[in-house]
């Protein structure tokens, strides 16, 4: 987040512009940023040599954001959605698609900056899927804000080339920061961009799946690119509580429901429902009890 003390300009007509970084990779989080200014200060920002991020070598987005940052003029925030939390979205009982958890993270970044108590009149963002529809959702959603949604906005207006620096630098120092949870031998970090094609990215998928453990917590296990590397899955017959939201199968003798993964790593229990069962002990490995996992008598 940018300045935490409300500057003055914020009261003032501001403009902003969102957008986002790592929506293909198959690994590590998917990031949106904004960055917002006074309308006053448009023209002066233009001149910052903000440009998409995807046309900057990563020293120029690094050097970019560190100015940006010290900027007084300037405001940013970012949302971090984790792998875990696209994988159990896609994947859960009512799926919500990658379209609607974009949708949802700008709106939510919106919103956290109108709640700071900026005076947001237009807002800049590059579409996701069909920009009259997404303009639309927006409006209704923020009904006092000049929405322009456009196909390479963050080559079309600095606002957003800046937001677009935000979501890239931030996704790629949390990929260099990422701390594997998983403390299987032989784990390392060259995988690459994280993109499904990346060559670097495919062998490390091959060398960190496990036929029932599945693939490390980087991973984004709903991307279709991960189906082909199980095709020697082990089946996986798991007892969940009762208390889980979701899910399908039958009831065994214990009132426990019975779920089989057919695919890998497939979970639909909330982030706070996982809290519970894991702050409930049981004496298991935070790994297992994370993953629901019971133990497995016949392969």
């Amino acid at each position: 987040m940018g300045s935490k003390i409300l500057p003055q300009w914020a009261s003032k007509p501001c403009a902003m512009g969102i957008d986002e970084a790592g929506r293909g990779p198959v690994l590590g989080p998917m990031v949106y940023g904004c960055l917002y200014c006074a309308q006053s200060y448009m023209k002066t920002l233009a001149t910052l040599s903000f440009a998409d991020s995807k046309t900057l070598k990563e020293e120029k987005r690094e050097e970019l954001f560190e100015t940006l940052k010290t900027n007084e003029s300037i405001g940013w925030a970012v949302d971090v959605i984790d792998p875990r939390e696209l994988s159990a979205k896609m994947l859960k009982k009512n799926k919500i698609n990658l379209n609607e958890i974009s949708h949802d993270s700008a709106m939510g970044l919106v919103d956290r900056v109108l709640k700071m108590g900026v005076l947001l009149t237009e807002v800049y963002i590059d579409t996701v899927g069909d920009p009259g529809k997404y303009e639309m959702k927006l409006s209704k959603n923020f009904p006092s804000i000049k929405f322009v949604v456009a196909k390479k906005a963050d080559s079309l207006y600095p606002v957003v080339s800046g937001a677009s620096i935000v979501a890239k630098v931030t996704r790629d120092r949390a990929l260099r920061e990422w701390v594997l949870d998983e403390t299987a031998e032989n784990m390392q970090r060259n995988f690459g961009s994280g993109y499904p094609g990346d060559p670097k990215t495919k062998d490390w998928l091959e060398d960190h799946k496990h036929h029932i453990f599945g693939f490390p917590t980087l991973v984004r296990f709903s991307w279709g690119t991960c189906n082909s590397y199980f095709k020697d899955v082990a089946q996986v017959l798991w007892e969940s509580d009762n208390l889980d939201e979701d899910g399908g199968g039958g009831s065994n003798s214990n009132g426990k429901r019975q779920l089989k993964l057919s695919n890998v790593g497939f979970f639909s229990t909330s982030k706070r429902r996982s809290e519970e069962v894991e702050s409930s002990g049981k004496g298991r490995c935070r790994f297992f009890q994370a993953r629901k996992l019971e133990h497995l008598t016949n392969f």
